[in-house]
């Protein structure tokens, strides 16, 4: 089974879209198996997206980031990198397929509700950002 990581980003949080999120990727066949609530620093930020650090946008999407809580999680299922992406939608939610979370709920290209992991190699790291071993189910 292939894991990855989603998190709801602030303005999810805010929008009190956390069950929302969490009900649609359950409802594709995804099993959560770890969540908690964060806020990030900005350094915390800057880490996480340090991939990002000479595009032009990374400054205001770590600030953005830790701008209030977040929910990271860690997802399991066949094919949940390619799922989680599918019901995310397009990261420019004017571009995402009506019924997708950025569709339906996002107001920009960088306030777009979710993050997630874009391959193997990227979930892996992003995940261990987050969890540790114990924190990690194995239901």
């Amino acid at each position: 089974m292939e894991k990855t990581l989603s998190i709801v980003k602030p303005d999810g949080v805010n929008k009190n879209l956390i069950g929302e999120v969490v009900k649609r990727f359950e409802s594709a066949g995804l099993k959560v198996i770890a969540i908690k609530m964060a806020h990030l620093t900005k350094k915390q930020a800057e880490g996480f997206y340090a991939v990002h650090k000479e595009r032009p946008f990374f400054g205001s999407l770590t600030t953005f980031m830790c701008s209030g809580p977040i929910v990271p999680m860690t997802l399991e299922g066949k094919d949940a990198i390619r799922k989680v992406r599918d019901i995310m939608g397009a990261t420019n939610p004017k571009d995402a397929k009506a019924g997708t979370i950025r569709k339906d709920f996002a107001d920009s290209i960088e306030s777009n509700i979710v993050h997630g992991s874009d391959g193997t190699d990227t979930a892996a790291f992003e995940i261990g950002y987050f969890f540790n071993a114990t924190e990690i189910s194995r239901r």
